[in-house]
């Protein structure tokens, strides 16, 4: 693995100490397992809270829309793209509360601050489409293969030097490069299909950057959502891409 100054141009050699694979940064001899199954699954969920007040100006409320992003990506590049909008609901309590004394609206459509605004509490149809693109995973400005992946390094110390020096080959500030790292590691926990002791690694790594800490066990008030209805093509229903 050789670093490059940016994912869309060619490799180039820095030097000998940037031109170095993973695997000489520090992953172990044997390859660690890869994760099981035949794709790198990730659903993202965004709740976004409008800037806008609804409702009549003496009983206002506030609305929060949803919408989740999934993504699936095989070994051999393939890969594909999922979205759907969940709907628009009252932010809180009280919001909920406003809203059901302005009649419990469904939809909303208007002109607010020059901008038309048209929401739903319905979600909208989903989409699933293949994504044509290259067969890399991109990490720190740096595009990987799936292999590349694998031998990223299972040590603490090592990754975070990996990651250093992959900041530098793209030119971030010296004092920006804790930042940086700090906004990377999320990305190995959860966007890239690394072995788990290199997600070890990286949350080890995590736990050291200044103003992250851990707050111990939490409860996810969405654990084990129901699957959202896609739409590919002219199909309707639930559909899922199958590689192999």
């Amino acid at each position: 693995m050789k670093f490059a100054t940016a994912p869309a141009r060619p490799l180039i050699t820095l030097g000998l100490s940037l031109a170095v694979g993973a695997t000489v940064l520090g992953a172990p001899a044997a390859v660690a397992a890869p994760p099981e199954g035949a794709y790198w699954h990730t659903r993202t969920l965004t709740t976004t809270t409008h800037a806008w007040q609804f409702g009549t100006a003496s009983d206002s409320y506030s609305l929060a829309q949803q919408e989740i992003v999934e993504r699936w990506r095989a070994p051999d590049g393939r890969s594909w793209f999922g979205y759907r909008e969940l709907g628009t609901l009252p932010k809180s309590a009280a919001d909920k509360k406003a809203w059901q004394r302005d009649g419990s609206p469904s939809r909303w459509s208007g002109s607010i601050d020059g901008k038309t605004v048209k929401l739903s509490t319905q979600p909208s149809k989903g989409i699933l489409d293949p994504v044509q693109q290259q067969s890399s995973f991109e990490l720190a400005g740096q595009r990987l293969t799936y292999d590349e992946v694998q031998r990223l390094p299972a040590d603490p110390n090592r990754l975070k030097d990996w990651l250093t020096r992959a900041s530098r080959v793209r030119q971030v500030p010296e004092d920006s490069i804790g930042s940086s790292l700090t906004a990377t590691l999320p990305e190995i926990l959860y966007a890239l299909p690394a072995p788990k002791e290199v997600r070890a690694a990286a949350y080890t790594v995590l736990l050291t950057m200044p103003g992250v800490r851990a707050d111990g066990n939490a409860k996810d008030s969405l654990a084990d959502p129901a699957p959202p209805s896609w739409s590919t093509g002219r199909a309707r229903g639930r559909a899922r891409p199958r590689p192999g």
